[in-house]
């Protein structure tokens, strides 16, 4: 998936060229900072350089040219006889043909070796982001629900947990084995239909599925948001504009068949969320800012391949191939200190989401190794598992500023005038729900002996169910499997 190339770049180029004021320097610093090789920045300055003298080259061929004809092959042609020029025009020929070959062979190939290699610069890294590797000692808690009065925020993590921070107390049952006892899913059928990770949600199952749908968009309703549902599949060229080079071979599934594209020169993905075919929306458009800021709650299906995650969380619905979202994605305009405080309502949001829910919970704030190329600072809702014993993610949040929207030309303002520098607008994307795992989440914190409560805010959206009894004992393991039949025998 090396062979694409981005018509608008992630970052402009100017911003790396000094003799336009760009700092380079400054990059360098902020890919250091995501643990990526600074001299990533030299090596697209050094392609820059390559293609601006072929730019120089074209330009003194065409002046060239020009003189040639202003002073030998007119005035000869104008003479009276005419003086033979013959060798003049030919010169003249041969360096319109290597202005050709410049202009349509050698500077696309520079631009485009240039534009990939400026393809690897990542965006800005927020200055609260904490700059490390280690997740576990340095993510940033900047929030914690239920808040002892005794624990000051914001704290490295690790320094939380060696001052005693104790998290809420643990629960006998995991969210696969809960969902089970409720009959919400049948894992093995799915299984022998769609394979690793396949499954079937039905009765509770399927009803908690849509409740969290329901409730995520009538909650974003609430705070004016606009609700979209997105198409499940994009073509290629918008989502290379979008998603990283590395989201196609750990993400994203490719669609096969050629019912509108006989030819097949449009290849299509399947969305691993709603924020990519929202972040293409406003593809080419130009928003006043009187119209901003825009706030979106993208509900859809989303498909992931988790390539990357070949072992973890194989039972239950955590971490699946398949499962509904709601979205929030938000655009305003290209101020740093816009996108900020947005980012900051954002997270705000989902907390209250959270809180109505009765989650328990803790707010972090990502290192600097864990932030993709689009986003300068990411927050995350962690949720407390009481029968994992852990806090488990639900929510992350980024201000990805303007890097997503110059990928697909959004710009605000007022219409570009001549010489002015184009603004593009800054997005920002954080989950409300993945509702696979908000279901697990709400099973084992609501987990009583001998069913599941359904929280108050939700009851609405079950159709007055309040309560969850088991129906069936644990499922049964392979193991336990073969030794009833060796022990039948």
């Amino acid at each position: 998936f090396f062979d694409y190339i981005t018509t608008s770049m992630p970052i402009d180029i100017n911003e790396l060229r000094t003799y336009r004021g760009g700092d380079p320097q400054k990059w360098r610093k902020h890919m250091a900072a995501r643990f990526k090789p600074a001299e990533w920045v030299d090596e697209v300055i050094t392609a820059d350089e390559a293609w601006r003298d072929l730019t120089n080259e074209k330009d003194a061929l065409r002046k060239k040219s020009n003189k040639i004809q202003k002073e030998v092959i007119f005035p000869a042609m104008k003479a009276k006889p005419k003086i033979d020029c013959s060798a003049a025009i030919a010169e003249n020929k041969a360096i319109q043909v290597e202005i050709k070959v410049i202009e349509n062979e050698k500077l696309p190939a520079a631009a485009a070796a240039r534009d990939k290699l400026l393809n690897r610069i990542g965006n800005v890294v927020d200055p609260e982001v904490p700059i490390s590797k280690d997740e576990d000692a340095d993510n940033l808690v900047v929030g914690l629900s239920p808040h002892p009065e005794n624990v000051i925020l914001p704290k490295p993590q690790g320094k939380l947990e060696e001052e005693g921070f104790e998290p809420p107390p643990t629960k006998p049952l995991t969210h696969d084995d809960l969902l089970w006892r409720i009959d919400g899913y049948e894992p093995l059928r799915g299984q022998n239909v769609a394979g690793h990770r396949g499954y079937f949600l039905k009765n509770c199952g399927v009803l908690l599925n849509q409740a969290l749908i329901n409730y995520g968009i009538a909650f974003l309703r609430k705070k004016e948001y606009e609700v979209l549902q997105p198409p499940f599949f994009m073509n290629k060229d918008v989502m290379a504009n979008i998603a990283q080079l590395d989201d196609f071979d750990e993400q994203l599934y490719k669609v096969s068949g050629k019912t509108d594209d006989p030819d097949g020169a449009k290849e299509k993905y399947l969305i691993a969320t709603s924020e990519q075919p929202i972040c293409a929306y406003h593809m080419n458009d130009w928003i006043e800012l009187a119209h901003l800021p825009k706030r979106y709650a993208g509900i859809s299906t989303c498909f992931r391949k988790e390539a990357g995650s070949s072992g973890r969380d194989i039972r239950g619905i955590f971490r699946v191939h398949q499962f509904e979202k709601i979205e929030q994605f938000c655009i305003v305009k290209d101020d740093f200190e816009v996108s900020q405080a947005e980012q900051k309502r954002m997270i705000d949001c989902a907390e209250e989401f959270y809180q109505s829910l009765g989650f328990p919970y803790r707010v972090v704030c990502l290192v600097s190794s864990e932030l993709n190329d689009a986003a300068v600072k990411k927050y995350d809702l962690e949720a407390w598992f009481p029968g994992q014993n852990a806090y488990r993610e639900l929510v992350s949040c980024s201000n990805c500023t303007d890097y997503q929207a110059r990928g697909v030309g959004t710009r605000c303002g007022a219409t570009k005038k001549k010489d002015a520098k184009a603004s593009f607008c800054h997005f920002l994307n954080g989950t409300l729900c993945a509702t696979g795992r908000g279901i697990c989440c709400l099973l084992e914190n609501y987990q009583e002996e001998d069913g599941v409560r359904v929280p108050d805010v939700l009851v609405p959206f079950m159709g007055g169910i309040d309560f969850m009894p088991f129906v069936r004992g644990p499922m049964e393991s392979k193991g336990d499997k073969a030794a009833k039949k060796k022990g039948g025998k």
